[in-house]
């Protein structure tokens, strides 16, 4: 298994009242020779969201395409052609494929796909439940799960809807990553569909429990270093956050704790991780609170 390099010190913005720098509009990590995380600049986007691109010796994944369609604040284009051609210039290939999948459709994962439009040798899979199930073959969605091969490099599909209806979750056996979008991550977990969230989160636990897995890598951080603390919902500051990889035992707690919460709407607090179930209108607006404070004193 190929080791990973997940110690990476991510941008914290910048505090709404200092002008400067805050960094590169996308920040850049090689976690491996065939791994690459992106995350867009939490000063473009309070969501900042990371994407994943992963090599193969036929084709390449990138996961998500950010939360931001302007190509000159968001160059993921670009970003993404030079690291193509400096995998390529060590792995040559002609009729080299990337494929531009999706953890799930919501707009702050899809934004960059029209950069892609056009791109050679450049599948872009749809956003609905079907599209991605006819794609990867997902005879059974969301039951089942399928195996997509890069080229020497077998990763497997897993439908976890819950969060959203076309959400899925994808194991790199290469790295013993299993990357699992907006489902689980180091911040509020918005919970659309209870049955199914439980449901994702059996899924992967159980498959968890069959395959070595060494890092479960989600789409945001918004939780800080503090337990039980995270930043207000549309900061661009993030100082101190919590570290980007969760563990499996993250998983079944969480999957525990969604167990326990579906009949209590509202946002429940963990060390780790905040489970939005439903609206959570009330937090919402502690939340707004939180920011407008947040933002007169200039945090």
């Amino acid at each position: 298994m190929t080791d990973l390099d997940l110690d990476v010190s991510w941008s914290a913005g910048r505090r709404r009242s200092r002008r400067g720098s805050a960094g590169p509009p996308i920040q850049v990590h090689r976690a491996a020779g065939n791994t690459v995380l992106l995350r867009q600049s939490i000063t473009d986007n309070f969501e900042a969201p990371f994407l994943y691109l992963l090599f193969g010796e036929d084709r390449a994944l990138l996961l998500d395409t950010g939360a931001t369609a302007d190509v000159t604040r968001f160059p993921l284009r670009a970003t993404v052609d030079t690291l193509m051609e400096g995998w390529l210039n060590g792995h040559p290939k002609d009729d080299y494929e990337l494929v531009v999948a999706h953890s799930h459709a919501h707009g702050d994962h899809i934004a960059g796909d029209g950069q892609f439009t056009g791109r050679r040798h450049t599948r872009v899979v749809g956003h609905a439940a079907e599209d991605v199930a006819a794609f990867f073959g997902l005879d059974s969605w969301p039951r089942g799960r399928a195996r997509f091969d890069l080229g020497g490099r077998v990763l497997e599909v897993i439908p976890t809807p819950g969060h959203h209806p076309s959400a899925v979750s994808i194991y790199d056996g290469d790295t013993g990553m299993l990357l699992t979008g907006d489902t689980v991550y180091p911040g509020r977990l918005y919970v659309q569909d209870v049955p199914a969230f439980q449901d994702s989160l059996r899924t992967l636990c159980d498959f968890s429990t069959a395959h070595p897995v060494k890092a479960v890598l989600g789409a945001h951080i918004e939780m800080s270093t503090r337990p039980f603390k995270d930043f207000p919902l549309g900061s661009s500051w993030h100082p101190d956050e919590a570290s980007l990889p969760m563990t499996v035992r993250d998983l079944q707690t969480i999957r525990d704790a969604a167990v326990r919460l579906a009949g209590r709407p509202g946002a429940h607090r963990f060390t780790n991780f905040i489970i939005w179930n439903g609206p959570c209108r009330r937090e919402a607006a502690v939340q707004s609170v939180r920011l407008l404070l947040s933002t007169a004193l200039g945090r």
